[in-house]
């Protein structure tokens, strides 16, 4: 449910803003709220589950998971839904980390990195898969459909509640274990910033940026002084350690914004339908549903950088391509085989990855680099939403003025040219970050096989 929601939107979007009368801006925070939350308290969420017990804390993600879901799809107005979705956010928040830990506690040390590779592999093929699910509901057609993508959650929730309480391991906690609440209001105000800056158009938006960066700057001090930080610092001394999440941090900058923007631009201007859309994007999960496993094998024998280095190498390529083919393509036979392309590449990446960080990590510390790694993906996807929408609003306002605005449908020749403008910058920068993360990879990640 926190992955998917994560993406779901994707698709949904063009038909949100036209329901709701959202702005390109507010479109993008409809997204960024939830990631904002999210990767600004999943490391507290760990901590609430050490104290309270990961069972319960778990359930209780899940509870607020629902009921934020529900707010979502009874949104009247975009500035309604953008709240429900930061609510939406905080329980993903204190959910996620509490899956991670029942994987952790469940393994031996000695399996306990492949078991969050698989972890890893699964959260990675449901954000992709949200798109997918999103089109696939919109294509029934029906207004207001949009809404069903949140209230979806009630009936996995309470699934996930069901297998929750018959299989997990109880305990009680540790009713002293600290909490730094400070380090979370500083991150959720650093990230905050930052991301209100990118996305911003008006004279607000370098200010906010500024603020934004000198808060998370405070962050950073504070984690290196708190006698009970989210992150320790320090583990970052491990440089192999430091390039797997610098790497992570590049390459999903690249997945998440093409992610995100391409079923928009899609709709809007090629004049894709929805389920065409859902068609396209499925093989990208399901590339990485099959191949995760058999790559991470390979990667626990050559050494996680190859594989590392060759995925992110031919995202950067397929992105590239997109560029070549933006301004007025055929979709099935110029987009299609780039996305399925990179979606092969992703699926390289993801197990490799993990294995990559869990390795360089001790072994009283695989929780906090796990958790470390998943928040430096989901920061990664929050900057791309921002930044990369900050160049759609550019890109696509450089083509001439009159336009109706980048994501909303039309099909004038105009609007066409605009949008294949707009989206042939983003998949270039996409390309230079998944190139940067292959090169990254290549020099860094050196360790090698067992």
């Amino acid at each position: 449910m926190a992955f998917i929601d994560g993406s779901v939107t994707a698709v949904a979007l063009p038909a949100i803003r036209d329901s709701l009368g959202a702005t390109l801006e507010q479109a993008q925070w409809i997204s960024g709220a939830y990631l904002l939350t999210l990767s600004a308290l999943v490391l507290i969420g760990g901590a609430l589950a050490d104290r309270l017990g990961i069972a319960r804390v778990f359930a209780g993600g899940i509870l607020f998971f629902i009921v934020f879901s529900l707010l979502c799809a009874a949104s009247l107005g975009p500035v309604q839904l953008i709240a429900a979705r930061a609510f939406q956010g905080l329980a993903a928040g204190i959910m996620v980390p509490g899956s991670m830990a029942l994987v952790s506690r469940a393994y031996p040390k000695a399996e306990r990195g492949r078991a969050l590779g698989m972890w890893a592999a699964a959260t990675t093929a449901t954000t992709a898969l949200g798109p997918v699910l999103g089109g696939a509901l919109l294509s029934l057609g029906t207004e207001g459909i949009w809404r069903v993508i949140f209230a979806m959650n009630v009936p996995l929730g309470v699934a996930s509640l069901v297998l929750l309480l018959r299989y997990a391991m109880p305990d009680r906690g540790r009713p002293g274990a600290p909490i730094d609440w400070a380090g979370a209001v500083l991150a959720t105000c650093g990230l905050g910033g930052m991301a209100w800056g990118l996305t911003s158009t008006g004279a607000d938006s370098l200010p906010a940026l500024g603020i934004g960066a000198a808060i998370f700057a405070g962050f950073l001090l504070w984690e290196r002084r708190s006698p009970h930080p989210m992150i320790r610092l320090g583990i970052f001394a491990n440089r192999a350690f430091a390039a797997a999440n610098l790497a992570t941090f590049l390459l999903y900058i690249s997945i998440a914004g093409i992610l995100f923007y391409l079923p928009m631009t899609a709709m809007s201007a090629w004049g894709c339908t929805p389920i065409e859309v859902t068609l396209a994007l499925l093989p990208t999960s399901v590339l990485i549903a099959f191949l995760s496993a058999p790559v991470g094998r390979l990667a626990d024998r050559i050494g996680p950088f190859i594989p590392m280095s060759v995925g992110a190498l031919v995202v950067a390529v397929s992105q590239t391509g997109l560029v070549v083919v933006a301004h007025d393509p055929d979709f099935w036979s110029q987009i299609f085989p780039l996305i399925v392309f990179s979606g092969f590449g992703i699926s390289l990446v993801v197990a490799p990855l993990t294995i990559a960080v869990m390795a360089e990590a001790g072994e009283d510390e695989q929780g906090a680099a796990s958790g470390i790694n998943n928040v430096v993906a989901r920061v990664a996807t929050l900057v791309a939403v921002a930044l990369l929408g900050r160049v759609a609003t550019l890109g696509y306002g450089s083509a001439g003025p009159g336009l109706p605005g980048f994501g909303l449908l039309s099909g004038t020749p105009a609007h066409v040219a605009a949008t294949g403008h707009a989206f042939g910058w983003m998949a270039g920068i996409a390309a230079v970050c998944a190139l940067a993360s292959a090169i990254v990879s290549a020099l860094r990640i050196t360790r090698r096989p067992n």
